[in-house]
């Protein structure tokens, strides 16, 4: 632990932005994973959509993804205001963090569709809908703006913000790796079981390459684009995923 750090304050400032944000998300994923395991339909039965129709009226829905999309948006730079507080502030933007992203969206993204795939054969996994959009000219970007508002918003506040905290109280790094890991796999139960080990395998890799590398953005890229790809290419497939074997 740092001398001069208050200790207090710090542990107080993570649980109000955890409560604020993937916290609540993770407690809430929880309890719906409890409900759906509950339920007499198998898991792989049962559907959920990521992007849904906000509205009737183009205008109005786009309007309103805005606005959701906007909040998570919110939650990173609260993360990155509190951060600069005390000096620390993310390194700038390189051409080559879009290689780095790149290789991590491969890395992760992969193995991750093969998981998913064997998971609801299984029956841990829901049948997991990227977009269920009802308004052909706004989709591609409403679903865009998802994916970079999903990769900014996780990589700065689960990654950047909370490994710096939990550092800050003198956690070991393999305990920071884990604490941070399984923040993120908890806000993805709500997708089944898999969705959580999944995402707590892909936590341990991009919070060790940031460990090492002290760059966030190449994280977000590779969230950016794995989430792109998901949403738009399921799109583009005509919401088909008899590819998949599902």
């Amino acid at each position: 632990m740092r001398a001069g750090v208050d200790t207090r304050r710090l542990r107080a400032e993570i649980l109000i932005v955890l409560t604020v944000t993937f916290g609540m998300s993770g407690a809430r994923s929880l309890l719906r994973l409890i409900d759906d395991l509950l339920a007499a339909e198998p898991l792989n039965e049962q559907e959920v959509t990521l992007n849904v129709t906000q509205s009737d009226l183009a205008w109005l829905d786009l309007a309103l993804q805005l606005c959701s999309a906007g909040v998570l948006f919110a939650w990173g730079a609260l993360a990155l205001f509190l951060l600069a507080g005390d000096g620390i502030r993310a390194v700038r933007p390189r051409w080559s963090d879009l290689g780095w992203g790149a290789g991590l969206a491969a890395v992760i993204g992969t193995p991750g569709l093969g998981l998913y795939v064997v998971a609801v054969q299984t029956g841990l996994s829901k049948v997991v809908v990227p977009t269920g959009l009802s308004h052909p000219g706004i989709e591609v970007p409403v679903l865009l703006l998802w994916s970079l508002a999903n990769a900014f918003g996780e990589e700065v506040v689960v990654v950047m913000w909370l490994m710096t905290r939990l550092r800050g109280l003198g956690w070991s790094l393999p305990a920071v790796l884990v604490g941070s890991s399984l923040v993120r796999g908890s806000y993805h139960l709500y997708q089944g079981v898999s969705a959580g080990v999944g995402n707590i395998v892909m936590g341990l890799v991009y919070g060790a390459f940031y460990a090492r590398t002290g760059r966030i953005w190449p994280l977000v890229i590779a969230h950016f684009l794995i989430d792109a790809v998901a949403f738009v290419g399921y799109s583009a497939l005509g919401g088909d995923l008899g590819w998949l074997g599902l």
